[in-house]
């Protein structure tokens, strides 16, 4: 089968000729329909995340959607030709595992979801990661009804964010540096919207979410975030960033790091997502755009919303 591969950092993915997948003990191989692509395939490509992979050359791709095409011993409930997603995790395929830039993919039982059918494949990929990562950040940051919320970055993640913050009740005000995103943001609820979070200082936000993690961000919102709030990190877009001790000790506030999340997470995001509450901005593109979609996402302001490739069932 065919495969987008990392050989290493600062090098090209290469599409390449590999094994099929075969199911083992407690395993089951998917054909891949849809898989997304984020900035953290940027990450391993730049030399950023390339540590965190679990070996070298390693099929990217960990945004996976598909149907079970077999299965291993001892798997429980999961049948041939059933729809499912596998939530993004450091050790699952993509990451630790070679991933869902492939026509197949393996991943364990208890790594798999099933996918409700209302959902389409181009949502239900990027659901997995972006979806639940941008959730879960709101369970850890203690987002309520009575929120106060800014949200940096109002990209794949952060306009998801804004939906599902919009759900519970919270007021959100949101930091996008892209105007053309300005938009939006202002359609998925978000009461203000300006380049800077800096901008809603006399806010007193209970809670801010960094979905961008580039150079000043996590500054901005450590010196705006209200007395006794709480920033919660999960952009990861620099390495090391400059940050105010002084202010976060007269604040009083709670600096928490938010990755990921957890399979019922992810199962929540796709029920809401089959009920029509939130959907993801999606460009869909072929598996052979792979890497030049990646490299798009190189490049600042060239995409706006997920990037998923999807091919048909029948292919």
């Amino acid at each position: 089968m065919k495969a987008w591969r990392i050989t290493a950092a600062h090098q090209p993915l290469e599409l390449t000729e590999v094994p099929d997948p075969v199911a083992g003990r407690h395993e089951v191989v998917i054909d891949v329909i849809a898989a997304g692509i984020c900035h953290t395939d940027v990450g391993y490509l730049d030399g950023t995340l390339t540590g965190i992979l679990g070996f070298l050359p390693i099929t990217l791709g960990h945004e996976i959607a598909g149907i079970v095409s077999a299965i291993g011993e001892d798997v429980t409930g999961f049948t041939v030709g059933q729809r499912v997603a596998v939530p993004a995790t450091i050790q699952g395929p993509g990451t630790g595992t070679d991933g869902g830039f492939a026509d197949k993919v393996k991943a364990f039982d208890y790594q798999v979801i099933p996918i409700p059918d209302a959902v389409p494949w181009e949502q239900a990929a990027p659901a997995t990661d972006a979806g639940m990562t941008s959730y879960h950040a709101l369970k850890v940051g203690g987002v309520t009804s009575s929120t106060k919320l800014g949200i940096i970055g109002a990209g794949g993640l952060g306009s998801l964010a804004i939906q599902f913050a919009r759900g519970l009740g919270a007021t959100v005000y949101v930091a996008e540096v892209n105007q053309d995103a300005w938009k939006r943001a202002k359609e998925l609820g978000a009461s203000a919207v300006a380049e800077n979070i800096r901008e809603f200082a006399d806010k007193e936000l209970d809670v801010i979410i960094d979905y961008a993690g580039f150079d000043t961000t996590t500054d901005d919102a450590i010196e705006t975030v209200g007395f006794k709030g709480t920033v919660v990190q999960v952009g990861m877009g620099s390495e090391r960033t400059n940050i105010s001790t002084t202010t976060m000790i007269l604040k009083q506030l709670t600096y928490i790091g938010s990755n990921g999340g957890t399979n019922e997470d992810c199962s929540e995001v796709l029920d809401m997502i089959a009920a029509g509450i939130v959907s993801s901005l999606v460009e869909k593109i072929s598996f052979d755009d792979i890497y030049s979609g990646i490299q798009r996402f190189e490049r600042d302001g060239a995409v706006n919303g997920r990037l998923v490739a999807v091919r048909s069932v029948d292919e």
